[in-house]
């Protein structure tokens, strides 16, 4: 990961690859806070951002200005729920987009994010009719 790693930080990259969620700074900050009873929310964010910037996790904008933080960095999309404002994986519907006619540059990532409702909530409502 790097030569600046800190117990923190890799507690903070364990944690988002250990799970599905998409879990915000502050989500993460809770859980962890037991473990490390002197780690601050400042701490947290500027390792989520190290993170980040090298490659080893996703930032992915989510519902109600949160940024959620994803530990899969393989390609693949996301979709930001309307209803409880969660993130969740999207299998990849599209495929060859990395050519663009007429463009001449070379595109490396690809970012999509749906928006609707996240299979919970919609479990959620049909059980409300």
């Amino acid at each position: 990961m790097g030569q600046h790693n800190t117990p923190q930080r890799q507690a903070i990259l364990n944690q988002l690859r250990g799970r599905t969620d998409h879990p915000t700074a502050q989500m993460l900050y809770a859980e962890l806070k037991h473990a490390w009873p002197r780690l601050s929310l400042g701490t947290v964010y500027r390792n989520l951002a190290h993170l980040c910037r090298n490659g080893h996790i996703l930032k992915v904008p989510g519902g109600g200005g949160a940024d959620h933080y994803d530990g899969m960095t393989m390609e693949h999309y996301h979709m930001i729920c309307q209803r409880c404002e969660g993130v969740c994986d999207v299998p990849n519907p599209i495929t060859g987009l990395r050519s663009v006619k007429g463009f001449k540059g070379e595109i490396h990532s690809i970012e999509i994010h749906f928006t609707g409702i996240c299979p919970t909530c919609k479990l959620e409502e049909q059980a409300e009719k």
